[in-house]
């Protein structure tokens, strides 16, 4: 049964995007109620959903079974559209999500046209970014041992002698590196949160946790 309703989850997130760029909508209803959902979770890319799906099986919760899907929207400037989509003018589902300090207007603005004001407390702000505060979370020496666990040490290596990373903070620096390759972002959202301590949880990705348990 959760394998089934982990695949139902995975086909509505893939026919929302689809939606998202032009297609029908009738699969999309068809398939949140099949499935169930209730909450849509908004973040901008793929490693947003790796940190909060990677957090969520951590605490032993079980999105899927909760209705709750996560939805990377490739970008912040689309959130007016998703909103849309699956806010109050469409399915009509529950609202929540993460988003960068420097993204929040495009938040307001893309919740404000989809009349979703009251779901803004489902809401929560990265400083920077979430990379950013995974980081700041675990320390730098925690991260650098992350990065060659996964044999990015040399690679790591070659990017910190770039003249533009010269008297950069290390946290920066990394935070920085995690964004440099296809692929990197979305591996390391879910092993940074695999390190972190109970008590070293970011307090929005805490936020969106703990708000997702409320009914």
């Amino acid at each position: 049964m959760q394998i089934r309703r982990t695949v139902g989850m995975r086909a509505f997130r893939d026919a929302v995007g689809g939606w998202a760029s032009g297609g029908s909508g009738g699969v999309v209803r068809e398939l949140a109620g099949r499935v169930g959902v209730r909450t849509a979770v908004l973040v901008e890319g793929l490693s947003d959903l790796a940190a909060v799906e990677g957090l969520a099986v951590r605490r032993g919760r079980d999105l899927g079974a909760e209705g709750v899907c996560v939805v990377p929207m490739g970008g912040a400037m689309n959130v007016g559209r998703y909103a849309g989509m699956l806010g109050p003018p469409g399915l009509g589902l529950r609202l929540a999500g993460l988003c960068d300090e420097g993204e929040q207007g495009f938040f307001a603005r893309g919740l404000e046209r989809a009349r979703a004001r009251a779901t803004r407390e489902g809401f929560f702000v990265c400083v920077a970014d979430l990379e950013d505060e995974l980081v700041r979370a675990l320390g730098a020496e925690r991260v650098e041992e992350a990065v060659r666990g996964e044999g990015d040490f040399r690679a790591w290596q070659t990017f910190v002698r770039q003249p533009a990373q010269h008297g950069r903070p290390r946290q920066q620096q990394l935070r920085r590196f995690l964004g440099t390759k296809k692929g990197r972002k979305f591996r390391y959202g879910r092993l940074l949160v695999e390190a972190l301590e109970p008590g070293q949880v970011p307090a929005p990705l805490d936020g969106l946790l703990v708000s997702l348990g409320r009914r």
